[in-house]
């Protein structure tokens, strides 16, 4: 009888399982001073909350009412209303309706009205129809059609019941007054610049 080895047979041999690496040590970091931290530079994000615009291509024609919570790019052609917070309208591009928005950027053309609180008219821009602001710039070269009214906003401010003035002394003996009371009254007729 003979005894055998298990190293001893023919066919494949199983070696020991390999012990696991160990890690290298890390080297130690050292601590961050207030200088050191001063002078890496961080990382700032250009606009808080900031994204990108909806874009409606050249090629896109909407009938329907057309509404963003972000900013608007408007390339093609749009028959309805359009509300955003900021609004571009390309220079090829066209609206037939009302453009609602915090600013309003008119290169193309325009069928209807624009009610926002600042208005940019490229030299480009073609306007039909009134234009509701606080504020607006008018490059030379635009063309509008249509009545200015700087008064977006200001009606929120008034009261919804219009108080009861006091009647107005009569003025002292010998004096006088110039003032005439004026009211606010937008601009009409067509202008070009």
């Amino acid at each position: 009888m003979s005894l055998f080895n298990r190293n001893d047979k023919p066919g494949p041999v199983a070696s020991p399982p390999a012990p696991a690496p160990t890690p290298a040590p890390k080297p130690a970091e050292p601590p961050v001073t207030a200088a050191a931290a001063a002078a890496k530079p961080i990382p700032t994000p250009t606009k808080a909350g900031a994204s990108m615009a909806s874009v409606i291509s050249k090629a896109l024609k909407i009938t329907g009412e057309l509404e963003s919570t972000e900013d608007i790019q408007i390339d093609g052609q749009i028959e309805g209303d359009v509300r955003g917070v900021g609004v571009k309208i390309g220079q090829n591009a066209k609206v037939k309706g009302t453009v609602y928005g915090d600013e309003v950027e008119l290169a193309g053309t325009v069928e209807g009205r624009i009610e926002s609180k600042k208005v940019v008219l490229a030299a480009t821009a073609r306007m039909t129809g009134d234009i509701s602001h606080q504020e607006i710039k008018i490059e030379t070269g635009a063309y509008i059609s249509g009545t200015l009214k700087p008064e977006l906003g200001k009606s929120e401010a008034k009261p919804a019941v219009k108080p009861m003035a006091a009647p107005a002394p009569p003025p002292a003996s010998g004096t006088t007054s110039n003032v005439s009371p004026l009211s606010p009254t937008g601009t009409s007729g067509t202008a070009h610049h």
